[in-house]
């Protein structure tokens, strides 16, 4: 897979210069991508950039040209906050270490769950990284593919706070670590418990050697995965909320940065209970409100995913990737090969009808579940109106014109 990813001048520090002129400046990773770098001769670059919603200017700062030209390795600890990768233990404080409990896990690596120090419940993606040896099958990511998805990440975490367009429903991204070392016995202990209770299909990560490196994503806790909750939803009124919430993320998330997730199988949409009978989301400015029925939505795992940030595309690009678009057996490997027809293998573009792909994808799932109740009397208009969207949700060209157009939505 090739990874485009904007050029960050991190060394310049812009976030706390911007701070003197205006009380709204732009995240990191938003200021760093509307940058425009342009060589005037000799070693000197001169950087030209527009921001904030109250006040737009422009400034020049003249830089040496080494501190724009980062490694990707320098991006990465950057948006870390580090000059380095550090311990384990000076990240993940050793009594957290304790705690940890193994959730899940992927070809990444492995995701466990522990306490921050407000007590509060996260989860911890755990990817190696840049190492030689192979893990669960697969190369480890590089730091330029990891950024990929540390980029997106922010910026889909920070969606619950735009002025226009804003939704809580991608997982929220609380804290990034690049750490080194082998792998903290107490995480091997819940590995192992893990394997004992579910069965493994990784690797153990014993096997990693003192120099390895390690991304850690802090996130917050979003819940159960929609596979492993078969047979645990309440009725199809949640399945229903399920695919609203979905559906209201992705339109957000288009308006406001012309997102593709591109991988939305239902491991990668979470459920947790909530009290509230009401979640909103803002729409080009607009309020909305929908019915939770009782769970809240968190969409995961960004690294397939495209999108853009002012007028820089962040994607991967798959379109060497064959055995991706040779799997067999589930609507969820067609899913990857109607895409690819969609947007003729070229996987910069933006293509916002593979979002309703996945919406059909996940209506599917959602039909075929079980629930713990029949739903009452209600039940079989619901699993009509689901019906109905199935058979009729492709043709929209994008989640947002579902969202606004569709009979299940209003």
């Amino acid at each position: 897979m090739n990874f485009s990813t904007p050029v960050r001048a991190s060394r310049l520090n812009l976030s706390s210069l911007l701070a003197d002129f205006t009380p709204n400046t732009h995240t990191w990773s938003r200021l760093k991508a509307a940058l425009s770098v342009i060589t005037l001769g000799g070693n000197l670059l001169w950087c030209m950039c527009v921001t904030s919603s109250l006040l737009s200017f422009f400034f020049f700062l003249q830089v040496e040209c080494g501190d724009a030209d980062l490694s990707d390795a320098e991006k990465v600890y950057a948006e870390c906050s580090q000059k380095r990768p550090l311990p384990w233990e000076e990240c993940i404080l050793p009594q957290r270490m304790k705690q940890c409990v193994k959730i899940g896990e992927g070809t990444f690596g492995e995701v466990f769950s522990t306490t921050n120090t407000s007590g509060d419940t996260v989860a911890l993606k755990i990817i190696p990284l840049e190492g030689t040896e192979q893990v669960n099958g697969e190369d480890q990511k590089t730091f330029g593919e990891i950024l990929h998805e540390i980029i997106i990440s922010k910026e889909l975490s920070s969606l619950k706070e735009k002025q226009q367009n804003q939704t809580h429903g991608f997982i929220g991204l609380i804290d990034l670590h690049c750490v080194q070392g082998c792998y903290p016995a107490d995480f091997l202990n819940a590995w192992d418990t893990f394997d004992q209770q579910k069965g493994s299909e990784n690797d153990r990560p014993d096997f990693f050697e003192k120099d390895q490196l390690f991304i850690i994503l802090e996130f917050e806790f979003g819940g159960i995965d929609l596979e492993n909750s078969n047979g645990t939803l309440a009725s199809l009124g949640v399945a229903k909320s399920i695919l609203h919430q979905v559906t209201a993320a992705l339109a957000v998330a288009e308006q406001e940065l012309h997102f593709e997730h591109r991988d939305l199988h239902w491991g990668n949409v979470l459920v947790k209970t909530t009290k509230e009978k009401k979640g909103s989301f803002l729409l080009n400015g607009a309020t909305n409100s929908l019915e939770t029925k009782g769970v809240l939505v968190r969409i995961i795992d960004y690294s397939l995913s495209r999108l853009e940030i002012d007028d820089l595309t962040v994607s991967c690009d798959i379109s060497k990737d064959e055995e991706l678009f040779m799997g067999q057996g589930d609507y969820q490997f067609d899913i990857y090969r109607l895409m690819r027809q969609e947007n003729g293998n070229n996987w910069s573009n933006y293509h916002p009808h593979t979002n309703v792909l996945w919406l059909h994808y996940l209506c599917s799932k959602l039909i075929s579940m079980k629930y713990r109740g029949s739903g009452g009397r209600g039940a079989k208009d619901i699993r009509l109106e689901l019906t109905r969207f199935y058979d009729n949700v492709l043709q929209y060209s994008s989640a947002t014109e579902a969202l606004e157009k569709c009979p299940l939505f209003q």
